[in-house]
Formats: structure tokens, sequence, C-alpha cells
């Protein structure tokens, strides 16, 4: 990964994907990326939209903010690099509203992805995530991969953390059993049945989530009932529609699922700008 100068405080670091609000757009450099959780790790930029000093090719590259805090700038590729369903040798389909107009802008194509090499899969993007965790599944031979990511997502899960903390629950980590997913994945992919056409997955603010602090492969045991099941997905989600209320903005999604098909209990988030409640 390139290293960069260090950079001053900057504006506009969020311009490039519509991702932030324009107050957030207007703040300085730290402030932007460390996000509401103040956790954040990472900034995400169309070509000629990053920091002073970054390369306008795409990819990922260190950097310092003005408090030595190492960051990572990725460069995206923009969305016009998909040709006929594909960048490259990597497969992706085509997005419910690429051909037509949608209605609600929160629907518009990604403007960019993220790309992803086995030498970056580790990157963290906030204090608890790294890039990896929200790759598509699939496809597991071919580099490199791409992928939509929206910060605003990342900070809802951050908080999310700092919420079950605040209530009691304590969690090490959250699992994402499923971040961006690609219009072909959504179709096809894996366990398909029930998928929306129009998934926020497909626009890289959602993830489907649960705690595991011991790495077993299931749910935590939340609320300390002696059992693991949807009871503490739903202590989950009451977290993450905490933090909704605390910061309206990162309104979204929350749906409680329960376990099924080999997995455990899990919540869905998402940061698509409108409140909305499934499953429990």
């Amino acid at each position: 990964m390139r290293v960069c100068r260090r950079i001053a405080a900057v504006g506009g670091v969020l311009l490039l994907a519509g991702f932030g609000s324009a107050s957030a757009r207007s703040a300085g450099f730290s402030g932007i990326v460390a996000g509401l959780s103040g956790k954040l790790r990472a900034v995400f930029a169309l070509p000629g939209q990053a920091p002073e000093g970054v390369p306008t090719r795409p990819g990922a590259y260190r950097l310092l903010s003005e408090t030595r805090q190492a960051l990572t700038c990725f460069v995206l590729t923009p969305f016009a690099a998909k040709v006929r369903g594909s960048i490259g040798g990597y497969r992706m389909g085509t997005w419910p509203f690429e051909l037509k107009t949608a209605s609600n802008p929160a629907y518009d194509n990604p403007p960019g992805f993220v790309e992803v090499r086995p030498e970056n899969l580790g990157t963290h993007v906030s204090e608890h995530f790294t890039l990896g965790q929200f790759v598509t599944k699939g496809q597991d031979e071919v580099w490199p991969k791409y992928l939509a990511l929206d910060p605003r997502l990342v900070d809802k899960l951050e908080l999310t953390i700092d919420e079950l903390a605040r209530r009691g629950h304590p969690v090490g980590k959250l699992t994402v059993m499923s971040g961006f997913r690609t219009p072909d994945y959504n179709e096809s992919g894996g366990d398909s049945a029930g998928r929306s056409a129009v998934s926020r997955h497909m626009f890289g603010d959602a993830a489907d989530v649960y705690p595991d602090s011991g790495g077993s492969g299931w749910i935590d045991d939340l609320n300390r009932d002696g059992r693991r099941d949807i009871r503490d997905a739903r202590v989950l989600a009451a977290a993450a529609a905490a933090v909704e209320e605390k910061h309206p903005e990162l309104a979204g999604g929350i749906g409680i699922y329960p376990g099924a098909n080999g997995h455990g209990p899990f919540v869905h988030i998402d940061a698509r700008g409108r409140r909305a409640r499934w499953g429990g």
C-alpha cells in the first residue's frame, strides 16, 4: 500500500460518492473520517476528489491525519468502468435502476467501487471492521474484486457496538454474515430465497451481523438467559434502534432473523436514509 504524505485539514473528502451530509463535507479531514463514532479509519474518493497528495489511480493509499492517526484513502474505480456487467474478470451484474431512473435517489447506482486485492483484505475501515468483511461471497479465484461500501453503515455498526456496551452487553466484535452483494450474487448466489430485488446490500449500506465474541460462529448470549437465540438478536436490534434515535441521519432498516440452514439468529442493519423495521 502506497504511503502518502501527511494531510492537513481538508474539506470535501466525502463529496465523491454522495456519502455523508453537506455539513460533514464541510468539516475538517479528521472529523469527517472519524465519523459520529470516532472510530472510522478510511475515506473513499472518486479519482480527482481525494485529499491533496493522494494519487488519482484507483487503489488503497495510507496517509496520516493532522492528529497523526493512520488512515486509508480508497480511491474508487468509477461505476462507468463496469462493462457488460463486469469490471475486468469480476462479474457484478446489473443494478436495479441502471437502465432507468430511480424515483428515490437512495437507489441510484453506486458512484464507484473499492478495488479489493488479497493484500488489502485486512485493511481496517474502522476500529472493529476490515475491508474483507464486506466482500461479496463467491468468485474466490478472481482478483481484484470490487465492492461498494458506505461509511455511514460502518459508523452505525460501530455505534451499535458502543450502545451494546452502554446497555451492559459488551461485545468484542460483530461478525458480518453478508455485507456488499453484487446484483448477480443477490439474485442467485448462496441461499437467495426471500432476498429483495432492490436489496440495500447492493448499494453498500447494509450488513447482516451478529455478535460472536468467542468465535463460535453463533450469536452471543446477550441477555444472559443461558440460550443463544432470537431473543439475543432482539437485544442487538434494540441497540441499533437506539443509535438511530440518537443519530437520525443514520436512519435505515433493522430486520431480525431467526436461525436457519446452519446459521444462528442475526440482524440486518442498513443506513438507507429512512426508517424500516421487520421480523422479530
